[in-house]
């Protein structure tokens, strides 16, 4: 029954197309059309669109989205409007619009959950160019979901800004991390026991070399003295022992 439904509807927009064509070939343009003659080509375009989205039509729905780009665009917005309208209940409103360019149908639908405005746009040829279903909300509902809007974009704000100063707080702990990374084991070094013994012994030396000196000058002069020479250049002192 409801493929003999959805086979007349689509004759009755061919035999529409039809006549209009046929009186713009006896001289009345089609802007001639009455209101009511495009909000019934209007509704009865949406109720062709309504049923092969019910379900039944899937196969006629995929082939006719894939040959026409308007189907598509029409098919998906109706089935994302109905996931917040609900079930279809009836047509309350309806009204057109008809100008040089085309003309433009608005339909308002009544569904359990929320109504929907629905317009359908045609061209100067009849030709369907866009059809779309926006959902009517409440002041309380618009309202609740601009709060909603705000504070998800605030709290990402705030959740991004505390990110950021988490990053810069960690930037304290990074010299002492690359610290501990790049730190080289101690080496234990031997301690300068050589040379630091060493410079006593050179000193001790040093300090014994001039006093053997000195002792030298004053034998070499004792013994010139005992001699009776007038200078000590002609002795030579070999060697000075202690005696015990």
């Amino acid at each position: 029954m409801k493929k003999w439904l959805l086979v007349l509807g689509m004759i009755t927009c061919i035999l529409g197309v039809s006549a209009c064509g046929s009186e713009e070939q006896g001289g009345v343009s089609w802007t001639d059309m009455s209101e009511d003659e495009a909000i019934y080509y209007g509704e009865q375009t949406f109720q062709n669109l309504r049923m092969i989205c019910s379900g039944a039509y899937e196969t006629e729905k995929a082939q006719m989205a894939k040959a026409d780009a308007v189907s598509a665009a029409a098919f998906s917005s109706w089935d994302s409007a109905q996931a917040d309208m609900g079930d279809y209940v009836d047509i309350v409103e309806r009204s057109a619009e008809i100008n040089e360019d085309g003309f433009v149908v608005n339909l308002k639908v009544d569904g359990s959950d929320h109504d929907a405005n629905v317009e359908i746009v045609f061209d100067d040829e009849i030709m369907l160019t866009s059809l779309s279903v926006n959902i009517i909300y409440s002041f309380g509902e618009l309202m609740t979901k601009a709060a909603l809007n705000t504070l998800l974009g605030m709290g990402t704000v705030f959740v991004v800004l505390i990110l950021i100063s988490v990053i810069i707080s960690c930037f304290n702990f990074i010299p002492k991390i690359q610290a501990a990374f790049t730190k080289k084991p101690k080496q234990e070094t031997a301690k300068p026991v050589v040379p630091a013994a060493a410079a006593p012994v050179q000193a001790a030396v040093a300090e014994e070399e001039s006093d053997d000196l000195e002792l030298v000058a004053v034998i070499a002069a004792a013994i010139a003295a005992s001699e009776g020479a007038a200078s000590a250049d002609g002795f030579v002192v070999r060697s000075i022992r202690k005696r015990r």
